[in-house]
């Protein structure tokens, strides 16, 4: 057998590669805008666009439409044009998670963009309680701001989200729910005792610094507050920020949402290294920023998040230097228990410690609920989104490489 030379390999003609076939983008998390822009590239003529547009935002914000066939006021050419431009795809769960006390965390994987493009991972946790189900919404695949007592800080920036993927996650979670007219909860889900919306409340607490992706955020909070869609009212949607101070009058102005600041240390030397970003923004430009926020009022309270760790910031002295600093703003403090995770070398305080701090908050005037840790069991509660994720599949990684199936990782990980 003759062995072809490099020079005639050289010269073979070369094999075509297989081509992909195009990824359809999704009108599921779209503004209105986008909506017009997807059916005006369709060529629906320019006087109907703004009633398509309408028909669009009500099959997929008010009712949930999966399917273009369900479009039941759109002619039949119009859905099989849509269908074959567009999908109503949504991100995939790729795991859900049921705490025992009903909590439930998504990790979700965005769809791909290209060939090439396998989806970006975020983490989405449903809380219910008596009065409200709150859904924490992730802004970023990962974090920038390394704060010392977080685990999801300890994950590295990957992208911001789109709008189109934050809303995505309010979608999921009234899917997974069964929050669409006509439709049931799964067995064992909380039910709204007023007959209310399972998704009554956002909070962009999840990955990410919201702040740090403000015009995405922004146009995301339009689609999920607009009253013919989805209708989450503003005062039912809370940011938290760890303090970008340029960024939070625009919240106020154009949000116009509630506000949450993690705060967690009452002396700049301190926060510098439980949130690194004060080096940057210290904390009296951070609380006159909250001073000046717009709309801030007895009725528009500020809440200031505080994590309670062990002989670290929560002594009787820290608790009156809190109550010292926000003198004049209208404010509410929210007392976290620490969530411990691997390595961490902080603990959370003792009970009784935290009690007393809440009493010396509360007779100073201010509302000072501590939260209750919500799905620690599952590793869904304040700081610990999508780390343990991460930590098994490194590990399953770690395993393959070394040869050990997936027997092997998990006699090793017992």
């Amino acid at each position: 057998m003759q062995v072809p030379s490099q020079e005639a390999a050289l010269r073979a003609p070369a094999q075509p590669r297989p081509v992909a076939a195009p990824v359809k983008p999704s009108l599921v998390g779209m503004t209105r805008q986008q909506l017009r822009d997807s059916l005006a590239a369709l060529d629906v003529p320019e006087r109907e666009l703004r009633m398509r547009v309408g028909q669009l935002w009500h099959w997929i914000y008010l009712s949930g439409a999966r399917d273009f066939d369900v479009m039941t006021t759109i002619g039949k050419g119009l859905r099989a044009r849509l269908a074959e431009a567009y999908t109503l795809a949504r991100p995939e769960v790729v795991t859900e998670q049921v705490s025992r006390d009903g909590t439930r965390k998504w990790l979700m994987r965005m769809p791909s963009t290209g060939p090439f493009d396998k989806g970006a991972e975020i983490e989405c946790v449903y809380i219910p309680e008596v009065d409200r189900g709150t859904l924490c919404v992730s802004s970023q695949v990962g974090c920038t701001l390394n704060c010392s007592f977080c685990h999801t800080g300890t994950q590295k920036l990957v992208r911001n989200l789109t709008a189109a993927e934050i809303v995505a996650q309010v979608m999921v979670a009234r899917d997974r729910l069964g929050d669409w007219p006509g439709e049931s909860p799964p067995e064992g889900a909380f039910v709204p005792s007023d007959g209310g919306r399972f998704v009554s409340n956002i909070v962009l607490m999840g990955m990410g610094e919201p702040l740090y992706n403000f015009d995405n955020v922004k146009a995301a909070m339009d689609v999920v507050c607009d009253n013919e869609g989805l209708g989450i009212g503003r005062r039912r949607i809370t940011l938290s920020t760890s303090g970008v101070v340029p960024m939070i009058p625009r919240a106020g102005a154009e949000i116009g949402c509630m506000l949450a600041i993690s705060l967690h240390a009452v002396r700049d030397d301190l926060r510098d290294v439980l949130v690194p970003l004060n080096k940057k923004y210290p904390i009296a430009e951070l609380l006159e920023a909250c001073r000046n926020y717009p709309g801030v009022s007895n009725a528009k309270r500020i809440t200031f998040e505080y994590v309670m760790l062990k002989g670290v910031n929560d002594s009787e002295e820290d608790a009156r230097a809190l109550v010292r600093l926000l003198k004049g703003i209208p404010a509410k403090i929210n007392l976290i228990p620490f969530n411990p995770w691997p390595g961490t070398r902080y603990e959370c305080s003792d009970w009784e410690t935290i009690e007393r701090f809440s009493q010396i908050v509360f007779d100073a005037g201010y509302a000072s609920p501590v939260r209750t840790p919500r799905g620690r069991d599952i590793l869904a509660a304040c700081g610990q989104l999508k780390s343990e994720t991460e930590k098994l599949r490194a590990r399953a990684r770690m395993m393959l490489e070394s040869g050990i199936g997936a027997e092997g990782m998990f006699s090793a990980a017992e």
